[in-house]
């Protein structure tokens, strides 16, 4: 049985140590009639294997590893195979550009080409170039180039491999805008861009050395002009129809995997919490999360599905919206959880500057893999997005648990001090702040409003459904000092706004008339107090018993 190959992201690795392998080679077919194509794809879908695959088909130094691609689709397009091993090919990854400052930034980009400089050791004594060019070569190799002659390093180097290899040049950028990301959270975004505008401009635009140029990221950036005047420059996103089957799994190809390893009978269970993903009009799963979902069933079929995607690195989109979002912006995301649908604009070309407008927010939600299409109402301009899956629904879940638990631990004291001092239009605006800035989206019963403020308060001494006086109280909270003051709560949920204050008043009523408060243990403390609390949605009326 083939090992799952997580993890494994280089495609000579994959084949030679007889991986599981989910044939994507006929990209190749479709790279062959683009001379410069990005390929915007979410994090962990395939980006960086398929450009491995790209980079053993095409190089001229790979020719002893033709026989990767002998028993794959590829290999019957007898017109791509004579392409095989044909060019000069430049790879580079930008995955690795996370540092907090632009000079950082500047030296990785430098030690990135000093690494791939490192695998063509024959340019450096090659009798096709002159001394200079040597010498050229040598600086970058050494990373001793400034910044300006780092911004044109990819053109002069395209240019020497040609001439030395006598065959124009295939340039392969990985993730191409990690730096940009990086450079926006850390402020330094405009040196950024500008530097990496001056690196593509000057190596994809009117470069007579290249033959393709192909990248890969999450999103593609394009208003700050840094692909601006690239002829024949295609963006092949998760809209658009062509290559959509090449990056993540497709439906057959999750049942093929499912079947190999006897878990064919998960498969509702792998596409409730996996696939979702609609790439152009391709269903897809997510490839990540499927293969450590098998891994996961194959150590124990017992084991319920989790969110992997949840765990890698990159979920703070959502929880930054989260936190930083409006009520509208919170209603919305309330009704996704709720398994509905919101129609929005959805802009396929953005900067992460766009990040911070509200109206963006769908669009690098969709773009990244926490939404998708359910229905293109206008097109190419206006959808339908619903959340994609159960994994995907456990991001937003935890991102807001994590926001209401940092609400409680700025407000719950407070609340609990204004209750002890019997200050109950004050304790009912703040617990009408928390509310509103929750997320509740469970029916509206009492039971949940119960457990909301058991949620709240449960740092302290809360206990709820005891029996007191003639009856039972919601919920009890004692003070930690006998100097300190009992608080009983009685809630109830209103069917409509306009019965809150009576309902909270008959809540209040209930706490005297069944002597909540004369419990013989609150006898020892400062005072007892009881408010009846009345709950209607995200609203609430507190009256003091």
């Amino acid at each position: 049985m083939r090992r799952l190959p997580i993890g494994v992201e280089d495609f000579k690795e994959l084949i030679d140590k007889n991986y599981y392998f989910v044939d994507k080679s006929l990209l190749i077919q479709d790279i062959m009639t683009e001379k410069l194509v990005l390929y915007p794809r979410p994090r962990r879908f395939g980006k960086t294997l398929n450009m491995s695959m790209l980079y053993y088909f095409f190089s001229n130094k790979e020719k002893a590893n033709a026989y990767l691609f002998d028993n794959l689709e590829i290999h019957k397009d007898k017109e791509a195979m004579k392409h095989q091993n044909q060019y000069p090919v430049i790879y580079i990854s930008l995955k690795d550009m996370k540092r907090n400052n632009y000079e950082f930034q500047v030296q990785k980009f430098a030690a990135i080409l000093s690494l791939m400089l490192g695998n063509y050791s024959d340019l450096f004594t090659s009798a096709n170039l002159s001394k200079d060019e040597i010498e050229m070569l040598n600086l970058y190799k050494s990373q001793k180039a400034n910044e300006n002659e780092l911004m044109d390093a990819l053109l002069n180097i395209t240019k020497l491999f040609e001439r030395h290899y006598h065959q124009k040049v295939i340039i392969l950028i990985d993730e191409y805008d990690v730096p940009l990301q990086c450079s926006y959270e850390y402020g330094y975004y405009d040196e950024m861009v500008n530097f990496l505008r001056n690196v593509f401009s000057s190596a994809l635009k009117t470069n007579t050395a290249l033959e393709k140029g192909i990248l890969t990221g999450c999103l593609r950036i394009s208003k700050e002009s840094i692909f601006t005047g690239l002829n024949n420059f295609k963006t092949y996103s998760i809209l658009e129809l062509k290559s959509s089957q090449y990056f993540g799994f497709t439906l057959s190809e999750v049942k093929e995997l499912l079947q190999y390893y006897g878990l064919e009978k998960y498969i509702q269970e792998v596409k409730e919490w996996y696939d979702g993903y609609l790439f152009g009009d391709t269903e897809i799963y997510n490839p990540w999360s499927s293969l450590m979902y098998v891994d996961r069933k194959l150590q124990k079929e017992s084991l319920q599905p989790i969110s992997f995607w949840a765990n890698t690195s990159g979920n703070d989109i959502v929880i930054n919206y989260i936190k930083n979002g409006d009520q509208a912006l919170h209603d919305e995301f309330e009704l996704l959880m709720q398994g509905k649908a919101i129609t929005k604009e959805i802009k396929p070309e953005l900067t992460y500057r766009d990040m911070d407008d509200i109206n963006n927010i769908y669009s690098f939600l969709l773009m990244t893999g926490y939404l998708k299409v359910h229905k293109e109402i206008k097109p190419n301009e206006e959808y339908e997005l619903i959340i994609p899956n159960q994994e995907v629904y456990k991001i937003y879940d935890r991102s807001f648990m994590d926001y209401f638990n940092e609400i409680k631990r700025q407000s719950k004291n407070e609340l609990i001090a204004l209750f002890h001092e019997e200050e109950v239009k004050k304790a009912q605006s703040l617990l009408n702040d928390i509310l509103d800035r929750s997320i509740s989206y469970y029916d509206n019963y009492e039971s949940f409003y119960h457990g909301f403020l058991i949620g709240l308060f449960q740092d302290l001494e809360v206990t709820s459904n005891k029996e007191s006086g003639d009856g039972r109280f919601d919920l009890e909270i004692l003070p930690r000092r006998l100097d300190g003051t009992v608080v009983i709560i009685e809630c109830k949920h209103s069917a409509t706004l306009d019965d809150l204050i009576d309902d909270s008043k008959k809540a209040a009523e209930q706490i005297v008339n069944k002597r909540y408060l004369s419990n013989a243990k609150y006898l020892k403390y400062h005072k007892s107090v009881g408010y009846g609390i009345s709950f209607f949605k995200k609203q609430c009326y507190i009256t003091k018993a």
